[in-house]
């Protein structure tokens, strides 16, 4: 029998199966990215912001919360069994949202869409990262990233197009029901990467007792205590709080300056698309010149990106703000969970990761709720502008507290 080995290549199989199987994931957020704000406003009547964004909310909370027990779980019982389950909890999503006779139907769907891919996207990186060199880990992440946010992408467009042809619903969310099944049955053929996992833990070079490590003080390191660790939690959670108010407020901002349905579906693809495509290449870079470098001025380009949406007064010039913001956010993404994973030893890598999935997608919440108490006060262009502020922070607090985490 041949030895295991470690690397993408080694494994080009199982690496690409799990980046196809990332598309369908990130294909389950697409689907709603262009309807729901619209449909809240004109089917359900939600005239105030606040209200109109508790979907994201809903989806932001129990997605952090899911992140947290899906690393500690898949360290212990595996990735390819929390990988089906969260598929399966997939298929409340659009089954609800067809059926939907109240709001609230809505929200609980996106408390089960969080779930769904907090436990699913978070196993196609862990599986990935695991049968992966130490010097391929950007690269890895950056392609899980890559296929999963071209899968938000591809279907916000084709289901604002659908929107826009039949109606808000629920033709659209008939996309739903097939996805889940295209992504049990991959879930089912690949294979689970326990082996791999085993094999970094004996070549680590981690002591004992630094593999040793209970959820609390994963938790804390995380958190607070690493430097490196949270000051990555930091930048993750500013990222996805900008997002949390991009999804919910982006399709009302652009419909007040007058965008169609078909167009704001082309700018809301257009963000997620260069997200999606730059990731290709923001993982690899930074396995090559490191990642505290792409981490800082990502940060920074998303805040300045936002307030250039708010600057011009085109559909053209719109296209380009939001493509620079996508770039922004590639340029951290997958980045930071390498980082996470330079410092993390293989044996609670997974549960430090869920770790930084817990507040990277607390801040799809906080950003919603932020946004929706600014925009009923003031405008949503103020809520836009306000949130700005916090990626640029982000950035600030990288680049004086954090180090470079690649070890060469």
């Amino acid at each position: 029998m041949s030895k295991l080995q470690i690397g993408i290549k080694e494994n080009i199989v199982l690496f690409l199966l799990l980046v196809v199987l990332n598309f369908f994931v990130g294909s389950m957020v697409g689907i709603e990215r262009t309807v729901l704000p619209i449909l809240g406003e004109e089917v359900f009547g939600l005239a105030s912001m606040s209200a109109a964004l508790s979907f994201i909310v809903s989806f932001g909370f129990s997605k952090a919360i899911i992140n947290y027990f899906a690393g500690a779980i898949a360290d212990r019982l595996g990735r390819k069994k929390v990988l089906i389950l969260g598929w399966f909890i997939g298929l409340f999503v659009p089954i609800l949202i067809i059926f939907a006779h109240a709001w609230w139907v809505i929200i609980v769907a996106n408390i089960f869409l969080g779930v769904n891919q907090g436990l699913t996207w978070s196993m196609t990186v862990n599986m990935k990262i695991d049968i992966s060199k130490v010097n391929e880990r950007g690269t890895a992440v950056g392609l899980n990233e890559f296929a999963g946010y071209v899968g938000v992408s591809v279907f916000a467009a084709i289901s604002g197009y659908i929107a826009s042809t039949y109606a808000l619903t629920p033709q659209p969310f008939y996309l739903g029901i097939g996805v889940v099944a295209v992504g049990l049955i991959l879930s089912f053929i690949v294979k689970d990467t326990d082996e791999h996992l085993a094999e970094q833990v004996k070549g680590s070079g981690f002591s004992q007792k630094e593999e040793k490590m209970g959820a609390k003080d994963v938790f804390k390191e995380t958190t607070y205590k690493n430097k490196n660790l949270s000051s990555a939690s930091f930048s993750g959670l500013a990222t996805n709080l900008k997002d949390g108010m991009a999804w919910g407020l982006f399709p009302i901002y652009f419909t007040t300056v007058g965008l169609t349905v078909n167009q704001i579906g082309f700018v809301v693809a257009v963000y997620p698309a260069a997200w999606g495509i730059v990731q290709l290449f923001t993982g690899t870079l930074s396995d090559n010149i490191g990642r505290k470098k792409m981490i800082t001025g990502g940060m920074i380009l998303q805040g300045l990106s936002l307030w250039l949406i708010l600057l011009v007064n085109s559909f053209e010039l719109w296209v380009i703000a939001v493509a620079l913001l996508g770039v922004g956010t590639a340029m951290v993404y997958p980045v930071l969970q390498a980082a996470i994973s330079d410092v993390a030893a293989p044996s609670w890598r997974a549960s430090s990761m869920g770790v930084y999935r817990t507040w990277r997608d607390s801040g799809y919440a906080f950003g919603a709720l932020a946004a929706g108490v600014i925009a009923d006060s003031f405008s949503v262009s103020w809520a836009i502008g306000l949130v700005a502020v916090i990626p640029v922070a982000a950035g600030i607090v990288s680049y004086f507290r954090m180090d470079e985490t690649l070890k060469t």
